[in-house]
């Protein structure tokens, strides 16, 4: 060895990082148009004419035209038919206890999960057997064993296979979770990391007239995305003669992550266990919030990056709804398509909380849409997130 030749130091992680080499997305078999979700929601929450019409025009305006739901026996393009929510019997009628409702996310949020994971694991060029953690993510449903093993068993991860499970943090969920499949990375070079989110919010719906809850209920629908990341040395990313073909023309970097709690926010957005289902609150606040908060975090922690809000190519936003896209597109001073993107999963999918925007992200990956691309999402605190990927 020649005595000038240096050594890598294998505990050395400072120049470790994580890179998506694959994605993959699933969506109920059925789903519902704009119209038989409105005519459901004015059966299930309404006791007039008055509120009849303004739960009409909130679907009108969410820009939503299907979602998908796993309570879905067929498609539906004026009325749902399903089992498991009966017609509302009386004002103080609440539907399923959160028993009947947890046990069939355990029934069925496996399959949507192993679609899109399988996906994602063939588009990475990875060996399942290879898989050495499992992150997953999920604010819809809890159990133990739960998806995670589920996942193990179905997939035919190796026994050996490390979890974490990240829960509960909605809507910007999956960037918490590539926040900790990113760290795995980082503490172990050699580390295959499959991340999953799966959100199965249909199983939610809550009864009766309250505004706050109506909103939530209009936006909201079933979905899994999954991907796979391991890590490469910067050098080798950095090199024009990396063999990225296994995912894209380029590779897809997580350069970093940031996170800002918006002061005096608690109450804008909340998710909580009642007896009957999970509780969401969206509060007319939240664009107001975002637009008074945003630019003001995210302008410094872009320099930090090297960046600037005119130097992002790729613009995630989570479509928590089309007044939060447009709070954020007005805030930043966005081009007139940044979003269009988040909006275009919206009207095809609705919001399907952690799931949404890495179906923004594969649809990226398809157009190959130049970088860098920011992920931006919104929830409960009220918290924003960020990841910059390049």
């Amino acid at each position: 060895m020649n005595p000038t030749d240096t050594i890598a130091n294998p505990s050395d992680t400072s120049s470790i990082t994580a890179v998506i080499r694959g994605m993959g997305t699933s969506v109920p078999k059925y789903r519902a148009d704009h119209l038989a979700s409105a005519s459901f929601a004015d059966k299930m929450s309404c006791n007039n004419s008055s509120q009849s019409r303004k739960v009409a025009a909130l679907y009108r305006r969410t820009g939503i035209e299907h979602r998908g739901s796993v309570l879905l026996d067929q498609n539906a393009h004026s009325e749902i038919v399903n089992d498991f929510y009966p017609p509302l019997s009386s004002p103080e009628d609440r539907g399923p206890t959160t028993q009947l409702r947890s046990d069939r996310y355990a029934l069925e949020a496996p399959a949507l999960a192993l679609g899109a994971s399988r996906a994602a694991i063939r588009n990475s060029g990875i060996t399942v057997d290879s898989i050495t953690h499992l992150v997953t993510v999920s604010c819809t449903g809890f159990s133990a064993p739960g998806i995670d093993i589920e996942l193990i068993d179905q997939l035919g991860l190796p026994a050996t296979t490390q979890r974490v499970q990240v829960g509960f943090m909605g809507c910007h969920g999956a960037i918490n979770g590539l926040r900790a499949a990113s760290g795995l990375v980082a503490a172990s070079p050699g580390a295959n990391v499959l991340m999953c989110s799966v959100e199965l919010c249909s199983l939610h719906y809550q009864y009766g007239y309250d505004p706050d809850r109506i909103v939530s209920g209009a936006l909201f629908a079933d979905g899994s995305a999954a991907m796979v990341l391991n890590s490469l040395n910067i050098d080798e990313i950095e090199s024009p003669e990396m063999d990225t073909t296994a995912f894209g023309n380029t590779a897809h970097r997580v350069a970093a992550t940031g996170s800002c709690l918006v002061p005096a926010s608690r109450d804008a957005m909340t998710w909580r266990i009642g007896d009957f289902g999970y509780e969401m609150t969206l509060s007319a606040k939240v664009p107001g919030l975002i637009e008074k908060h945003l630019k003001s975090f995210l302008e410094p922690w872009l320099a930090e990056q090297g960046e600037t809000i005119d130097s992002i190519q790729g613009w995630a936003v989570h479509p928590g709804g089309s007044r939060i896209l447009t709070a954020a597109e007005s805030t930043l001073g966005l081009p007139g398509d940044a979003v269009d993107t988040s909006r275009g999963v919206l009207s095809d999918h609705g919001n399907m909380s952690s799931a949404t925007m890495l179906f923004i992200l594969e649809r990226f990956t398809k157009a190959d849409k130049p970088k860098p691309w920011l992920m931006l999402g919104f929830g409960p605190g009220l918290e924003i997130e960020v990841a910059l990927i390049r």
